[in-house]
């Protein structure tokens, strides 16, 4: 069976020995560092009202060539209320939200690093103002000799806080407490009202009482007679970059009984060298090295120091990258100047100093150059972040970036109008090219007139422009061209094409038949014509009646309506109304005086001769089987009455007989009133439609909902 062995000696020993060796590592890897000062300053002041949000800010200077843990401790009144251990050299912040008298004392701060600390001087807080208390009763009304619960609350505060209960202006009760309420039973014997209230003290190492001053005793402190000295080498106001710069932190003085020395060489917060009575640094001298350097020597709990201020003059100036033109666009070439201004003429000429040019940290330029490079317009995309780099005697130096961004050039552009475009009305025309940079200008042009022209500086901004047409035929005459490169010729974009609405015009209401032939028991049709844009929407009234006699729409420019069997209840005076897009307007009224024939028209077939010949049988073969006979239509009483013809005609008229004897042109009508075929049989109804249809407005383009 097996059995667990116990650990040799052997083993133990070399464990002990890692183990120390880890810690001596540990401990090691901690750089010296030397306290420069550690500050607590109280914000936003060391006066704040309650309520106020407060920071406590702590910063430590320390010098320092590596890693460094630091532990910050804050106090109040010389007790500790927070603590943290950081390893950067950010200032610690302490937080106190919604500040309180309680808050009020004297705060300092003290940081330790390995083997050293430090602390501030004291700052004091003052927080004014303290909530108002709230008192509680469990019972308002209760019988003389019982014992009530009554509680006092400060809403938000703390510390430790002393409860103060009054009845009738009088002190009853008092408790402390660290809390901000308080709870007791008391007892009332006096029977009747009485006014019960609470206040509150919160309680201040300020408000202590103070002793009398002790007795005074003199001490005398004696000075250290050592001193540090720091020296620079090459000396004086002469150091250019890329010198040997040697700097040295040593101590003058009787170093005897000064046990524990030790001096610092840093500069600012970087610790450049540490040693018992000496530190020396070198350097190759560069222009950002110039500064203040300072020696310190430290004997336990003392510290003096010694500084010197060092100037170094460039070598040559920090490069600075330029590009032409200053605004670039796509595939267009690109100037990149990288150039340092400046430069020692001692040491170095203009042609010493090297250039390279980056694009997005990738080199564009292999090996040195002049300083000049160009991008060609191949490249399809420019955009990027540009740098360039400056050499000379092994010093380099960085230029700041150059971002880039080459602009789109702007797309033909498309023009539309916005909303109904209706003859002599203003409407809006809108030009937008889905591509290009902004800003881009647009501009209105009716023929080789420009009309007007707007810059577009903003994504959600548009070009609109406000026209009027006084034809629509002028739609066809407008452009708009759109430019965001002045080396550049602009983009024309197509003609304006969109539907235009003629507004109705010239309405006119005629009767088919002649008013003076509108007879009982016959045809009558009221034609409505209008110039203007279709469709149109026909509407026919008798003067008298709210509501039409008919509705209809049409595309073409005139409409009929049918009125048939006319009698006398149809005289009276019509009108209609046509309504497009644009607008609607009314015709002249027209009156109907509805009469009797004056007149009897005669139709009868032509009889056949029996005892014609041959000759004259074929001669009457080639004529029709029709007579003409006049009609003679009364006149109307007023001849004003009248418009459309006047006086008295003679009208033939074909008559067919048909089989049965009866006049066969007639019609299967469906209901009194009915629209006019224009295919139909009736030719004056035909001819005074196609007269309104064929006007010069034939042509007129059709406007689609």
């Amino acid at each position: 069976m097996w059995e667990p062995q116990q650990p040799s000696v052997r083993m133990v020993t070399r464990l002990l020995l890692l183990t120390s060796a880890l810690l001596s590592t540990c401990q090691a890897a901690e750089s010296p560092a030397l306290f420069t000062s550690v500050t607590l300053t109280l914000e936003p002041s060391n006066a704040v009202s309650q309520g106020t949000n407060l920071t406590v800010r702590c910063k430590a200077l320390v010098s320092s060539s590596g890693f460094l843990n630091r532990k910050y401790t804050i106090y109040k009144d010389n007790t500790v209320v927070y603590t943290e251990s950081i390893t950067t050299a950010e200032d610690l912040i302490y937080s106190l939200r919604m500040a309180r008298v309680a808050n009020t004392g004297k705060y300092k701060c003290k940081v330790n690093i390995p083997g050293k600390e430090l602390s501030s001087s004291s700052e004091k807080l003052t927080v004014t103002g303290l909530q108002t208390p709230v008192l509680s009763v469990d019972k308002r009304v209760f019988s003389e000799g019982e014992e009530v619960t009554v509680g006092c609350k400060a809403p938000g505060e703390s510390g430790v806080i002393v409860f103060y209960f009054y009845k009738d202006s009088k002190e009853l009760y008092e408790e402390r407490v660290d809390a901000n309420h308080v709870e007791t039973r008391l007892r009332f014997n006096n029977a009747g009202d009485h006014r019960l209230h609470c206040d509150y003290r919160v309680i201040l190492l300020t408000d202590s009482v103070p002793s009398n001053a002790s007795n005074n005793v003199v001490v005398t402190v004696k000075e250290l007679f050592i001193t540090p000295i720091i020296s620079v080498r090459p000396h004086g106001s002469m150091i250019i970059e890329g010198d040997n710069l040697d700097i040295s932190c040593g101590v003058s003085g009787n170093l005897q009984n000064s046990s524990g020395l030790k001096v610092f060489l840093s500069k600012g917060p970087t610790l450049l060298s540490s040693g018992q009575s000496k530190a020396n640094h070198s350097m190759r001298a560069l222009a950002e090295h110039s500064g203040e350097f300072q020696c310190s020597l430290e004997v336990g709990n003392v510290v003096k120091r010694a500084t010197e201020n060092v100037r170094i003059t460039e070598l040559f100036s920090q490069p600075v990258l330029t590009m032409y033109p200053t605004e670039v666009f796509e595939r267009e070439k690109i100037t990149l100047t990288c150039k340092s201004t400046n430069y020692s003429s001692d040491r170095i000429s203009a042609s010493d100093v090297k250039y390279s040019i980056y694009k997005d940290n990738y080199t564009l330029t292999p090996g040195s150059f002049n300083g000049i490079y160009v991008v060609p317009g191949v490249v399809p995309n420019s955009s990027g972040i540009y740098s360039c780099k400056a050499d000379a005697r092994m010093i380099s130096k960085y230029s700041a970036k150059l971002p880039v961004q080459a602009k789109v050039l702007v797309s033909k552009p498309e023009i539309t109008a916005i909303g109904r475009v209706i003859v002599g009305k203003p409407f809006q025309v809108r030009c937008h090219s889905d591509r290009g940079s902004l800003p881009i200008e647009y501009t209105l042009w009716k023929k080789y007139s420009e009309v007007n022209s707007t810059t577009v500086q903003q994504p959600h901004h548009q070009a609109i422009f406000t026209v009027t047409v006084q034809h629509y035929s002028d739609m066809q005459d407008y452009k708009c061209e759109a430019r965001n490169n002045p080396k550049i010729d602009t983009v024309v974009s197509n003609k304006l094409n969109t539907t235009v609405i003629v507004p109705l015009s010239n309405p006119g209401l005629s009767v088919v038949p002649d008013l003076l032939e509108v007879t009982e028991g016959n045809e009558m049709y009221l034609i409505c014509g209008v110039e203007g844009s279709p469709p149109v929407t026909f509407k026919w009234y008798r003067r008298g009646n709210v509501q039409p006699l008919f509705i209809t729409t049409s595309i073409q420019s005139s409409a009929s309506h049918l009125i048939k069997g006319v009698g006398n209840e149809d005289s009276g005076t019509y009108y209609c109304e046509a309504i497009n897009y644009a607008n609607m307007v009314r015709s002249q009224p027209v009156t109907v005086d509805v009469g009797v024939d004056a007149a009897v028209s005669v139709w009868s077939e032509r009889p056949v001769d029996p005892g014609s010949d041959g000759e004259s049988s074929a001669a009457s073969n080639n004529e029709p089987d029709v007579e003409y006979t006049e009609v003679v239509h009364r006149q109307p009483v007023d001849p004003a009455r009248a418009p459309l013809r006047k006086g008295t005609e003679t009208v033939y008229s074909e008559v067919q007989n048909s089989p049965t004897g009866a006049p066969g042109d007639h019609y299967d009508y469906q209901g009194s009133v009915e629209y006019a075929d224009l295919n139909g049989d009736q030719p004056e109804v035909n001819q005074a439609l196609l007269e309104v249809n064929h006007q010069d407005h034939h042509d007129l383009p059709v406007p689609v909902e």
